[in-house]
């Protein structure tokens, strides 16, 4: 059995989910503003859910159509063949968004894909009512200038959620952002990587995890474990297949913070995800950093004002970081910050600088070349 299916990814990360979907195997692969679509067959549902790192959950495309009126919504949803997926005494409930669209309340869609699916549901199973006592079958939804496409959630909790981070310090950076940055960075367990910034150490762990060829869902479980119709199997081969990839080596990864508060629950995520031994955590002031290295990668998500610190107050931080990196050769430092005037501040320029989104703030991600 073959599927459609698209994982959503924060903005700024499509072109990153497209190329890891893509030596996963998938076919199809294309990126769009704020999810990539793909196809692939059973197994390739487990195997998305467990190794990807960027997307933030796998859905299966179940329909795909126009429509500008309730009655259009309700038909398009109705022709669907929802008995395919969803047993007798399966849940489905129904979630989604509406943009730029004629049908622009999003609890009056949600009303009217639940009653169309009802509807098929209970004139299969030859049912007036249905009992949702079972496992769940997340219907999800999208609506964008007047296209609907409906979905099947296979992924349940989001997959940036990874179960290593139940303890955060104030304005945590999500795993899957974390994991794209270390991946643009181009660090791949060769040479020093440091996060002088690391917080509840997220970024680091990323990159351990990243380094270790690690897959990121490989301790936690999906929603689609527990449908009846996909094989239990799949979910066992999609985890030996993870393992099997899995490198040992000696890397260098160092994670500090001038916070002792936040060092130690960074060594407990670190402890969590099974890579505390990879990486070295340190209480340490940013703005003196002078960790000397031939090859270096620093990626960082500093304070960045408007959450945490008084807007001046974060300027001199990243002027007092910037002249430490100064000091420092050898390191390339990646900073992904709010700020637009940060190469000033700062003190240099950047040789690139990419548009992304840490959750709904605007940022860049800023690369200083060593040297520059």
């Amino acid at each position: 059995m073959e599927f459609k299916m698209c994982a959503p990814c924060l903005f700024g990360l499509e072109g990153t989910l497209k190329n890891e979907l893509s030596h996963m195997g998938m076919k199809n692969v294309r990126a769009e503003n704020g999810r990539v679509r793909f196809e692939g067959s059973v197994p390739d549902v487990a195997r998305a859910n467990i190794r990807s790192r960027f997307a933030e959950r796998i859905l299966i495309e179940t329909a795909g159509y126009k429509a500008t009126t309730f009655e259009e919504l309700f038909e398009g949803a109705f022709t669907v063949e929802w008995e395919k997926y969803i047993p007798l005494g399966g849940s489905f409930p129904v979630k989604g968004f509406s943009l730029n669209s004629a049908l622009h309340s999003v609890p009056d869609c949600q009303r009217i894909i639940k009653k169309a699916v009802s509807k098929r549901l209970g004139e299969k199973y030859g049912r007036q009512w249905l009992p949702e006592d079972g496992e769940t079958y997340q219907i999800q939804f999208s609506i964008l200038n007047d296209e609907v496409c409906l979905y099947l959630d296979t992924s349940g909790t989001g997959l940036h959620k990874r179960g290593y981070r139940p303890a955060q310090v104030q304005a945590p950076i999500r795993e899957t952002l974390a994991a794209a940055l270390v991946d643009m960075a181009g660090y791949r367990g060769k040479g020093d990587f440091c996060d002088p910034f690391c917080g509840s150490g997220t970024i680091a762990v990323e990159a351990a995890l990243a380094a270790k060829g690690r897959a990121p869902g490989l301790n936690r479980s999906f929603s689609a474990e527990k449908w009846r119709w996909l094989d239990s199997g799949i979910w066992k081969d999609a985890r030996e297949e993870a393992k099997s990839r899995e490198f040992n080596g000696q890397y260098k990864i160092f994670a500090s913070d001038i916070d002792q508060r936040a060092v130690e629950m960074a060594r407990q995520n670190g402890k969590r995800a099974g890579v505390e031994e990879l990486i070295s955590f340190s209480v340490s002031d940013a703005s003196r950093f002078s960790r000397r290295t031939e090859r270096g990668i620093i990626v960082t998500n500093p304070p960045y004002g408007q959450r945490m610190l008084e807007k001046q107050q974060a300027e001199r931080l990243a002027a007092d970081f910037g002249r430490a990196m100064r000091a420092t050769p050898g390191w390339d430092v990646y900073i992904i910050s709010s700020d637009e005037e940060l190469e000033k501040h700062f003190g240099r320029r950047s040789v690139k600088t990419r548009k992304l989104y840490n959750g709904m703030i605007k940022c860049g991600y800023f690369h200083f070349k060593s040297g520059t």
